[in-house]
């Protein structure tokens, strides 16, 4: 029986990415991939474009505290604030514990706005 916690392991995710900790890397599995949608769609994979797009990202949207965390069917969600909105990433890992998969974009919520009155 494994003792892999994938909440945790959210977790930990997040904190290296709020420190901007290029160890954030080493939670990846080799050939894992990153589809991001916060500046329009792209797709990474591998370590090392892996490595490239964390570079990039912790100076363009660094994040910032933890708004949400949940077990999903397909992995662990985790919303998180950047300084334009939330932003939520869906993780996936494998048996041994890694990233497999990363999908995150942000996080559309319904405006509500008030009603216009009409004059009559």
């Amino acid at each position: 029986m494994s003792s892999f916690d994938p909440m945790a392991a959210a977790v930990d995710w997040l904190d290296a990415y709020r420190a901007a900790a290029l160890s954030i890397v080493d939670m990846y599995a080799p050939d894992a991939a990153v589809e991001c949608g916060c500046n329009g769609p792209q797709k990474v994979v591998g370590r090392a474009a892996i490595t490239e797009y964390w570079q990039r990202r912790f100076s363009e949207k660094p994040a910032g505290d933890l708004e949400g965390l949940q077990m999903a069917s397909d992995g662990v969600v985790v919303s998180y604030a950047v300084r334009d909105g939330i932003v939520q990433a869906i993780l996936r890992f494998n048996d041994a514990g890694q990233i497999v998969h990363v999908r995150c974009g942000p996080l559309h919520r319904p405006s509500f706005s008030r009603p216009k009155h009409s004059r009559e």
